[in-house]
C-alpha cells in the first residue's frame, strides 16, 4: 500500500504518512487487484513484512516498504552473498576495465553483483557478471517498468534472464534526481560489501559508500591516479579508512570466500 501510494503521489514514502490523503487511499486500496495487475506485467512484489524480504536490506534504518522485481532470478537471489560495484558514469577506460574484471571474477566465484544499471562503472560491472554466466541485480531509481537509461534496455533484458531488476518504485514513477541517492541505499543494503571503482569528489557513489558504512559493511576503494579528478573520491575514501582493493582476493578474504585454485 505504501509503495502504491508513493507511485500515486510521486513521493518517496518509507513510513505511513499521517495525513487524510493517505487515509482515503488506504480505504480504497485493493491489494489483491494491485498484485494481480503487477503479475499481468510479469512484475513481482516483496513487502517488508514478508519473510522473504532481504535480511541485509532489513538492517537499514529506513528500509524500503517493499521491492518490485522483474526477472527470472527469483526473490531468493536477494538473500545470497552479494557485492556492490559502483562508480562514475563518465569513467576512464581503466575504470571500465577494472569494473568489468571485478564483475566477472566475483560472479564466477558465486557472488551476486549488485549495481545501478547506470552508464560507466555500473554497466560494466553488470556486463562482467553476465560474461561469467553469473547472477547480477540492477537497482533502479525510477519505476520498475522503466529501463533507465534507455540505452541500457538491452542490458536490462540480459540481467533479467537469470538475475533481477529491482526498484522500490511502482510502475509509472518517473526518474528524478532525488530518487537516485535513495536508490543508492538499496544498492548498499543488498550487499555484504561495496566497491567504489572510480568517483569524483562529489560522486553519488560516495553516498552508496556512506550507506554501506552506516550499515556496518565493508567498503573497498580502487586506488587511482592522484592527478585524475575521477580518482578524487576514491582516494578520499582511502584516506578515511576504506580498504584498498588491488585484486579480487581482497574481497574474498574479507568475506571468507574460498575459491579453488586453477589446476
Amino acid at each position: 500500500m505504501l509503495a502504491a501510494f508513493a507511485a500515486d503521489t510521486g513521493r518517496h514514502v518509507v513510513e505511513e504518512p499521517r495525513e487524510r490523503r493517505f487515509e482515503r487511499f488506504r480505504r480504497a486500496f485493493d491489494e489483491a487487484a494491485f498484485r494481480s495487475a503487477l503479475a499481468g506485467r510479469t512484475i513481482a512484489f516483496i513487502g517488508r513484512s514478508e519473510a522473504a524480504y532481504p535480511s541485509l536490506l532489513r538492517e537499514l534504518h529506513d528500509p524500503p516498504p517493499g521491492l518490485f522485481l522483474r526477472g527470472s532470478g527469483g526473490v531468493a537471489l536477494l538473500n545470497r552473498r552479494a557485492v556492490a560495484i559502483v562508480g562514475a558514469r563518465a569513467c576512464s577506460s581503466y575504470g571500465s576495465q577494472v569494473a568489468r574484471l571485478l564483475g566477472r571474477e566475483l560472479a564466477a566465484a558465486g557472488l551476486v553483483v549488485v549495481s545501478g544499471l547506470a552508464r560507466g562503472i555500473d554497466g560494466e560491472a553488470h556486463r562482467g557478471a553476465l560474461e561469467a554466466a553469473g547472477r547480477t541485480v540492477a537497482v533502479l531509481g525510477c519505476g520498475i517498468d522503466r529501463d533507465y537509461p534507455a540505452a541500457h534496455a538491452q542490458l536490462a533484458a540480459r540481467v533479467c534472464e537469470d538475475g533481477l531488476v529491482v526498484s522500490e518504485y511502482a510502475p509509472g514513477v518517473e526518474p528524478a534526481p532525488w530518487r537516485f541517492p535513495a536508490r543508492n541505499r538499496i544498492i548498499a543494503g543488498l550487499a555484504d560489501a561495496t566497491i567504489v571503482v572510480e568517483a569524483r569528489e562529489r560522486s553519488g557513489s560516495l553516498i552508496t559508500a556512506d550507506f554501506a558504512l552506516e550499515a556496518g559493511r565493508e567498503v573497498f576503494a580502487v586506488p587511482g591516479e592522484i592527478t585524475s579528478a575521477l580518482s578524487a573520491g576514491t582516494n578520499a575514501l582511502l584516506r578515511l579508512g576504506a580498504t584498498p582493493l588491488t585484486s579480487r582476493e581482497d574481497v574474498f578474504e574479507s568475506l571468507g570466500v574460498e575459491v579453488a585454485a586453477p589446476v
